[in-house]
């Protein structure tokens, strides 16, 4: 069997493929807002939204935007094995967690779990006022999450795309000097009918393609 000098001649790590969310986005959409196909031109320029995809604003530093995928499994044991000898996945729970900071009707409407077609200001006063539903039903968006590593010829932009998600869990919300006046909110991922999937990630950006070959990819 061939042998090597050392670890080093066996070793192929680059300090340039560790990627970071350096900032980014959670964008909203209505349910029936055409999908978008491709993040990323030939050059690697970030393609553009249409005005319905509504950026949901600053989002806390330290969270960002949090993505989970919790899988379920169903074991068969048998007699005699020490492991399972058949193993299934049952489900899986993709989720999307983010604090937005902003108090804007996007983030309102998520938070409050109504729907934002709904929320209008009063004609004199410009107040606005939203009753919490006793049994509030589910609404569903499309949701895209972007983020940028890098700037300029060597932006790397990487996001997530689900055409069909819906909030899950509102976490509390504080009243204090010493806290944003938000929640943080859980969404979770659902395939839609339609587009035939639950969660796309997307890849690209000038950084991106003069990186392929060393990534792996030919």
């Amino acid at each position: 069997m061939p042998t090597v000098a050392n670890y080093e001649a066996l070793a192929n790590r680059h300090t340039d493929l560790i990627r970071k969310a350096l900032e980014g986005s959670v964008f909203f959409a209505p349910a029936t807002e055409p999908l978008p196909t491709a993040l990323t031109s030939a050059s690697g320029a970030l393609n553009a939204l249409t005005s319905n995809w509504v950026d949901v604003g600053w989002c806390d530093q330290k969270t960002g935007a949090s993505w989970g995928s919790k899988v379920t499994t169903s074991d068969v044991d048998s007699w005699g094995a020490v492991e399972p000898t058949r193993r299934d996945i049952v489900r899986v729970d993709r989720t999307l967690k983010f604090l937005s900071q902003e108090t804007n009707k996007t983030s309102l409407a998520l938070k409050l779990g109504v729907d934002p077609a709904s929320m209008t200001l009063d004609s004199s006063t410009k107040e606005l006022q939203v009753t919490s539903p006793q049994r509030p039903a589910l609404i569903y968006w499309r949701a895209l999450g972007i983020f940028q590593d890098g700037s300029g010829s060597d932006a790397i932009y990487i996001a997530r795309l689900c055409p069909r998600v819906t909030v899950t869990d509102i976490g509390d919300e504080v009243w204090s000097p010493d806290n944003v006046a938000a929640s943080e909110i859980t969404m979770t991922a659902f395939t839609d009918n339609t587009a035939g999937y639950a969660m796309r990630s997307f890849f690209g950006g000038p950084g991106w393609i003069s990186r392929a070959t060393e990534m792996g990819f030919s």
